[in-house]
């Protein structure tokens, strides 16, 4: 395999024209399976209780509580399936293939109910401008296994290095997760101070929902497919409250900008996947923006700094 095309397998190219279609269809069963979640999980801060979690195959919900049983509900981007398993050993599976929301919709609440495991939730997408009810959406219904596959890889190396980065900081920090409301990939750091009250004003996303995420001081880094307004795949890092002469900050790599619209520096994925390092370009990104955040924002940095163990010198006998 040559350096260009082992390039193009770990971080393989998603433009999103070529895949808006899937990008919408699978953002509406990713937002059904995380509902189910949702209604069934005990409230967590900040919303962590709803994501969705990088698996060596796809995106699993992690275990499920239904009263004293566990379920687990897991996208296969390699197989192509959605796999429903219970913990006492049964397994369902839907076909991951072009079918309208509605059907899959339907599909899943057919199998949840015949496994004993019935389950209602508001089937209102959330963070979109117009969303069409579940059970009535037969407009997205396009799926292409080659493109999934790609969104899923991609997620899987922001995952990775996201993790790396996450390991530096020992404050209150999120896991690495998926929100399938704004379909985006996230780690979130806390300076552990509280945040002035966030406006709200998310589409079909109860302020009192926001204001709670939002309730303290963060430093959250993502990456994001893109949608039709902004039609390209990026990394992105904001800071909430922001703070004054944040968006002035010098920014690594070059190609990052402060976008005013979003609130958010954002840097293009094409930049990350196409440099000599991506790792390194998408580490300088997160690093330099969370530096900015916390230096403007007078975080007590040193306290939140992680001093790793020496393992190899603590190992010697005295």
């Amino acid at each position: 395999m040559s350096a260009e095309e082992k390039r193009e397998d770990i971080w393989p190219a998603l433009p999103y024209a070529e895949w808006k279609e899937t990008c919408a269809t699978l953002h509406m069963w990713t937002q059904i399976v995380g509902k189910i979640r949702l209604a069934l999980s005990p409230w967590t801060n900040h919303s962590w209780h709803v994501t969705l979690y990088l698996t060596a195959r796809g995106l699993t919900t992690s275990p499920i509580p239904h009263g004293s049983r566990i379920f687990e509900i897991e996208f296969d981007f390699i197989d192509h399936q959605l796999i429903i398993a219970t913990f006492d050993g049964v397994c369902r599976e839907i076909p991951l293939v072009p079918r309208s929301v509605a059907d899959f919709y339907h599909t899943m609440m057919s199998i949840l109910r015949e496994l004993e495991l019935p389950v209602r939730f508001s089937t209102t997408p959330n963070e979109l401008p117009d969303p069409i009810p579940f059970e009535r959406d037969d407009v997205h219904r396009a799926y292409d296994r080659d493109q999934a596959n790609r969104f899923w890889r991609v997620l899987v190396q922001a995952d990775r290095v996201f993790k790396l980065f996450r390991s530096r900081f020992c404050g209150k920090c999120s896991p690495v997760h998926f929100f399938w409301g704004s379909f985006d990939l996230a780690v979130t750091r806390f300076s552990g101070r509280p945040a002035p009250p966030h406006p709200g004003g998310i589409p079909h996303l109860p302020d009192a929902i926001t204001r709670e995420a939002y309730s303290q001081e963060v430093s959250s880094l993502g990456f994001w497919p893109g949608n039709d307004a902004l039609p390209q795949a990026i990394f992105y890092s904001y800071a909430y409250p922001e703070p004054n002469g944040f968006a002035q900050s010098k920014i690594k790599p070059e190609a990052a900008s402060y976008n005013p619209q979003l609130k958010e520096f954002i840097l293009p994925y094409d930049v990350v996947r196409e440099a000599g390092s991506p790792d390194e370009v998408l580490l300088d990104f997160a690093q330099s923006t969370y530096d900015a955040a916390s230096t403007l924002g007078k975080w007590d940095r040193a306290a939140l700094e992680e001093k790793k163990p020496d393992l190899l010198s603590s190992a010697q006998p005295s």
